[in-house]
């Protein structure tokens, strides 16, 4: 049974095209029109109770939020060529930069952009600045997350940094500009990318 992903074009599962592609595994597109509500329609909300998209379902497993998909995929689909073996020392860089995108980035930037007064201290974001030097050490001198190897958890912080680039919400610095072109490069990156445009050109969405 192919995986099924609820998905729409212009929402989050759009991302969760590029972890499908590299993971190599066959899957379906569920499109979710989210314009009309559809993601809070009875159906979803038994499998993902926010009502929200991506929602990935790979037989009797339900997994939510996209940078636990992405791990999901590689852990379960391409251990070793995607993800770390559990007894890697290298796994605790790969998860650490993985959830820096979702748990770090995501509210900093919201936090910057929203003007929101909060205690460093009490913030597990810290701040702006440093969420941004933070982000670029993990790149610094070196091709991907791991070094020369590319893993999952570039798709989940190169994909986090393209998309908040890509919408103005972090500049584009020489670092991320340089690394954003490598993950670019990647067939199944480019593969992914096609099926959404494809996708929205079925749905006459521009």
């Amino acid at each position: 049974m192919a995986i099924r992903l609820y998905y729409h074009p212009y929402s989050r599962a759009a991302g969760t095209l590029w972890p499908l592609e590299e993971a190599g595994v066959p899957y379906e597109l569920e499109v979710v029109d989210i314009m009309k509500g559809e993601q809070k329609a009875p159906e979803l909300l038994a499998r993902n109770p926010m009502g929200k998209v991506p929602t990935l379902v790979d037989g009797d497993v339900v997994v939510t939020e996209a940078a636990a998909i992405a791990l999901y995929l590689a852990d379960r689909y391409a251990p070793g060529r995607l993800a770390p073996a559990f007894d890697d020392p290298r796994r605790g860089t790969y998860l650490r930069w993985a959830l820096f995108a979702p748990s770090v980035i995501e509210p900093a930037v919201m936090a910057h952009l929203e003007g929101w007064t909060v205690k460093e201290v009490a913030a597990g974001w810290g701040n702006y600045p440093a969420m941004i030097a933070a982000a670029e050490s993990a790149i610094a001198d070196k091709p991907f997350v791991l070094g020369d190897e590319f893993s999952m958890a570039d798709v989940v912080l190169g994909g986090t940094l393209r998309f908040m680039i890509g919408f103005k919400q972090i500049e584009p610095t020489p670092r991320f500009g340089a690394y954003l072109e490598r993950l670019n490069a990647r067939p199944a990156y480019q593969r992914a990318d096609a099926k959404n445009l494809a996708m929205r050109e079925q749905l006459g969405l521009k």
